[in-house]
């Protein structure tokens, strides 16, 4: 677990360097045998979303998804985005809760941390005052909830019990060795009613293990990703319910077939093997909300009043 860690952060601290210095980090796979266009972390934000954040939080996004697209984030709530890398996400979940919200971004790199930081003071965001906000004090005004970044690994997530409505992530939970672990972490911080709305990478049924190791080359961000059946097997088992899993871009293996050429690989039986098997995907959950007083988890009457 400790190599694999280190790797992840190894990787995304250059990425977050690279990102500083205004250059867009290399494609999600240890090669980028891809053309030039990821097929994980290309186009995920629309041309006015991307112009609404800091360019260097959009440079460092290596996600596979958008879940702020896809969260149903509401004024006022608390939000928790699980390695939140560059900060786009907590940046938009920002804007969404508003003045009176919160957003939390945990992530483990240093050099992640201090970009997300130096891109929420450019975006206007920080630990400020709704007053702070309003009159536009320290710079461009963002008028978003308050913001703060977080370092530590996300199967120990450093926040109180019940303390969030809302978890996000982009394909983050795929890179730990250790995922039932984050989905009992992301349950305990979780309020009762509260939702897991993740963006992930999600393996579709069986894939013989020497297609998965190439298709680990290619595009490294599926290392590790959980099979759907297994993902919402682990929710249930973590304690959620209404756990649902949502295709939003699914890999087709022709985008992969001058890799899979080089790597000298049937082109054909890779195809078979792979096609709609890898996929980005949206990942829904909600913790069970507290029954009221007098009524049980199934709703039956427990208190004195009770019709016998």
């Amino acid at each position: 677990m400790s190599d694999l860690k280190t790797v992840v952060r190894e990787k995304y601290g250059e990425a977050a360097r690279l990102a500083a210095s205004g250059e867009k980090g290399a494609c999600c796979g240890t090669q980028c045998a891809c053309g030039g266009e990821d097929p994980i972390t290309s186009d995920l934000y629309d041309a006015v979303t991307a112009a609404t954040v800091p360019e260097a939080a959009l440079l460092a996004s290596l996600g596979c998804g958008n879940p702020t697209a896809l969260a149903e984030l509401r004024e006022g709530e608390v939000v928790l985005d699980l390695g939140s890398g560059g900060g786009i996400d907590v940046l938009l979940s920002a804007r969404r809760v508003g003045v009176t919200g919160k957003v939390y971004g945990l992530d483990m790199t240093d050099e992640m941390l201090a970009l997300a930081r130096r891109n929420a003071a450019e975006a206007g965001v920080g630990n400020r005052s709704e007053a702070e906000v309003a009159e536009g004090e320290a710079g461009p005004v963002w008028r978003g909830g308050s913001v703060e970044f977080l370092k530590g690994e996300i199967e120990s997530i450093p926040l109180p019990d019940a303390s969030v409505d809302v978890i996000i992530s982009n394909c983050v939970i795929n890179l730990s060795a250790d995922k039932r672990q984050v989905l009992r972490e992301a349950f305990r911080v979780l309020r009762p009613g509260g939702r897991f709305a993740v963006s992930d990478v999600v393996v579709r049924g069986e894939v013989p293990a020497e297609v998965r190791r190439s298709m680990e080359l290619w595009v490294g961000c599926i290392a590790g990703a959980l099979e759907e059946g297994q993902f919402l097997a682990l929710l249930a088992e973590a304690g959620f319910e209404e756990a649902s899993i949502e295709p939003t871009r699914i890999y087709e293996a022709e985008a992969a077939r001058s890799f899979v050429e080089e790597a000298g690989l049937d082109v054909e039986e890779f195809a078979a093997a792979v096609e709609g098997r890898f996929m980005s995907a949206f990942v829904r959950a909600r913790k069970p909300a507290l029954a009221p007083a007098g009524v049980t988890r199934a709703g039956a009457c427990c208190g004195p009043d009770c019709c016998s």
